[in-house]
C-alpha cells in the first residue's frame, strides 16, 4: 500500500536529515527510499512458497506478487529486494520467462516489456542460504534452533532487516500487499508449520507436508513469518467487541499445560484492556495467534512469536520491580502492537517512535485495569528512569531505513504519557487512541500524519511540543525562581515557540504552570512548596532553579 505524502513529511524529512552525522550510501538510499523502480508499481498480493533445509540451513522458494501499475514508468525496471547470499533464479511474468537481470547489492532489477494492463503478476524463483540470526530477534534472519528434545525448531525474525531477509518483495515500510498474502511451508510430515492467519490447506504426500495458511487484511513485510516446530494447537473463542474471535496458540507438545494455565489467561486480560483503550482488535477475519518461538518474542501479525518462558515479567531481564512482575511484559507488548505496529505502521522506519511508544504505553493501560490509575503511573514512572539517554533525536533521517535507537520505547512512552497528562480527560484520551486506530484502519502513515491528527483532534496545538520531543535530542528545561509568594518561570527548548503545561507539587496542592519560552509569573503560597521546585514526575522535563 505505497502513499507517497511528500507535501505533509518535507519539512520534516529536511528538519531530520540535517540533523543526521552520518552519510547514507546507496545501499541505505536503495533499501530505504522510494526508488524510481519502486514508485510505479503497488503490491496488491504475495503468494509465498518456502521449503527450507533444515539439515544445510538453506531454502528454495518462490513469490508470485500481484502487482497493479499505478504510476509513470521513468524505464523499463522493477526493484525487487532479496537479500544476500539468497539468490534469484528467475524471474516470470505472467508464466513468461525475464531474461533480464540486474543486481546492485540486494536491489534486484527486473527488466519488465510494456505493460498493457494496470493488475500483472510475475513469479520469482530463489534459493539460497538465507542469513542467520545470531542473536533473535535483534539482528534479524532466520533462527535454525533446537526445542528442549533437541528437535530442529525454525522461524524468521527480520524487523530490522526486513522481510527480503528470507524472501523477495517489495521491502518498504510503506507498502502493504492491498489484499492479504498466503504462505506455503513444505516441512518433512512429521513436524507442523505455522505462519500467519488462518490454515487454508494441508497436502501430505512423499513424507513431506504443505501447509498454506494465509491472511486476508494489509501485512507489513517484516510481519509475514513462519514457525516450523513439533507444535500442538489450543483452540480458545474469546468474545470480543466485534463478536466471537477465533484463537489459537500454537505451542511445543511438552508446553501444552504451560500455555493452558499461563499464557490463555494472560491473553484474555491484555485483550480485554487492549479493546476498551485501543478499539476493536483488528484483524478478526485472519483470527489471533500466539506461537512458541526460540526467542524472546515479535509481532508477527496474527501469529505472535513467544518466548518469555511462560513466566511474569520479561525473561532475562535485569533489575525487574515488583511491578513488572505482575503482567507477562512480552504478552503485552507484542499484543499492543497489533494496534500500533500492526493496524497502524509506519511508512518509513524512521517513525518507529510511533510503534514502540504506544506499545510500550499499552502496557502502563493494562496495569492500569488491574490495579488502577496510579499503579499505572507508577509503573511508569519506575520504567523511565535510567532508560532515557537523549543522544538523539526521536525520528531519525528519513529513506535510509534505520530507526533512532532504544529511545524510542521508554521516550516514546514518555511522550503519550505526557499527552494524557496534558489532555487531564481520560475519556478524550481513550477516545482519542479509539479514533486513531479507526481513522487510520490498515495503513501505513508518517508521524506527522498522526500528530496532526492528534492535534486536531484535541484541539490543541500541539506543533512545537511533537517538534521538540520528536526531533531534537534534549528535554525542555523549565527556569524559575521564587521571590516570597512569586514564581517566574519559562521554558528553555530547541523549538523557540514551544509551550506545555506543567505541574508542580506541593504540600498543600499542586499547581498547573501553563508555561512557555517566554517569563511568567504567578502568585503561590510560599509556605507549601520547597525551595527547589518538585516536578510532577509525569513530565518529562529537566528544571532549573535561577534565582
Amino acid at each position: 500500500m505505497l502513499r507517497l505524502r511528500l507535501f505533509l513529511i518535507a519539512s520534516v524529512l529536511l528538519f531530520s536529515n540535517t540533523l543526521a552525522q552520518e552519510i547514507p550510501t546507496r545501499q541505505d538510499s536503495l533499501k530505504g527510499s522510494i526508488t524510481p523502480e519502486r514508485a510505479w508499481w503497488n503490491v496488491v498480493r504475495y503468494d509465498i512458497t518456502i521449503e527450507p533445509n533444515i539439515r544445510n540451513h538453506t531454502l528454495t522458494g518462490k513469490n508470485r506478487i500481484l502487482f497493479e501499475q499505478t504510476g509513470k514508468r521513468t524505464g523499463e525496471a522493477m526493484q525487487i529486494d532479496l537479500q544476500a547470499p539468497l539468490q534469484i533464479d528467475s524471474v516470470l511474468l505472467e508464466g513468461e520467462k525475464i531474461g533480464q537481470l540486474t543486481k546492485e547489492g540486494d536491489a534486484w532489477f527486473v527488466n519488465l516489456p510494456n505493460l498493457q494492463q494496470k493488475i500483472h503478476a510475475i513469479t520469482v524463483y530463489y534459493s539460497g542460504a538465507p542469513k542467520e540470526s545470531v542473536k533473535p530477534p535483534y539482528d534479524g534472519g532466520i533462527v535454525w534452533a533446537k526445542d528442549s528434545l533437541e528437535r530442529p525448531w525454525i522461524s524468521a525474525a527480520c524487523q530490522l532487516l526486513g522481510g527480503s531477509v528470507w524472501y523477495p518483495c517489495k521491502d518498504h515500510y510503506s507498502e502493504e500487499p492491498d489484499h492479504g498474502a498466503s504462505l506455503t511451508v513444505i516441512v518433512p510430515d512429521s513436524m507442523v508449520a505455522v505462519a500467519n492467519g488462518r490454515l487454508t490447506s494441508l497436502e501430505s504426500k512423499h513424507g513431506k507436508s504443505s501447509y498454506t495458511w494465509a491472511v486476508v487484511n494489509p501485512i507489513n513485510n517484516y510481519g509475514i513469518s513462519f514457525y516450523i516446530g513439533n507444535y500442538v494447537v489450543l483452540k480458545h473463542t474469546y468474545a470480543g467487541e466485534k463478536g466471537d474471535l477465533d484463537m489459537s496458540f500454537w505451542v511445543l507438545d511438552y508446553n501444552r499445560q504451560k500455555a493452558i494455565n499461563h499464557m490463555i489467561p494472560e491473553v484474555n486480560l491484555t485483550m480485554r484492556a487492549f479493546e476498551k483503550w485501543f478499539g476493536p482488535y483488528p484483524f478478526y477475519e485472519d483470527g489471533f495467534k500466539m506461537v512458541d518461538a526460540s526467542y524472546i518474542g515479535m509481532e508477527h501479525q496474527s501469529a505472535i512469536a513467544y518466548g518469555n518462558q511462560y513466566r511474569k515479567g520479561r525473561y532475562k531481564f535485569k533489575n525487574l520491580t515488583a511491578l513488572d512482575k505482575e503482567t507477562d511484559r512480552l504478552i503485552v507488548h507484542e499484543m499492543a502492537h497489533e494496534w500500533f505496529g500492526n493496524n497502524i505502521t509506519m511508512s518509513d522506519m524512521a517513525d518507529r517512535w510511533v510503534q514502540e511508544g504506544f506499545a510500550a504505553y499499552g502496557e502502563e493501560l493494562v496495569m492500569e485495569e488491574l490495579f488502577g490509575r496510579e499503579v499505572g503511573r507508577e509503573f511508569y514512572i519506575t520504567r523511565r528512569k535510567n532508560y532515557i539517554k537523549n543522544k538523539q533525536p526521536l525520528i531519525s533521517p528519513y529513506g535510509i531505513f534505520r530507526d533512532a535507537g532504544p529511545d524510542m520505547y521508554f521516550k516514546g512512552w514518555a511522550i503519550v504519557h505526557m499527552l494524557r497528562e496534558i489532555v487531564d480527560d481520560d475519556d478524550k484520551f481513550k477516545a482519542l487512541l479509539r479514533e486513531m486506530n479507526r481513522r487510520f484502519y490498515h495503513q501505513t502513515v508518517y508521524s506527522v500524519e498522526l500528530e496532526n491528527f492528534i492535534s486536531e483532534y484535541l484541539e490543541i496545538n500541539l506543533k512545537p511540543f511533537f517538534n521538540q520531543y520528536l526531533r531534537h535530542a534534549s528535554v525542555p528545561v523549565l527556569e524559575y525562581r521564587q521571590e516570597g509568594d512569586n514564581l517566574s518561570y519559562r521554558f528553555v527548548a530547541d523549538v523557540n515557540d514551544f509551550k506545555m503545561p506543567v505541574k508542580v507539587k506541593g504540600t498543600g496542592r499542586d499547581v498547573w504552570l501553563r508555561a512557555t519560552t517566554s517569563w511568567q509569573s504567578t502568585s503561590i503560597e510560599s509556605r507549601d512548596y520547597s525551595e527547589e521546585l518538585i516536578i510532577d514526575p509525569n513530565f518529562l522535563i529537566q528544571s532549573k532553579n535561577v534565582k
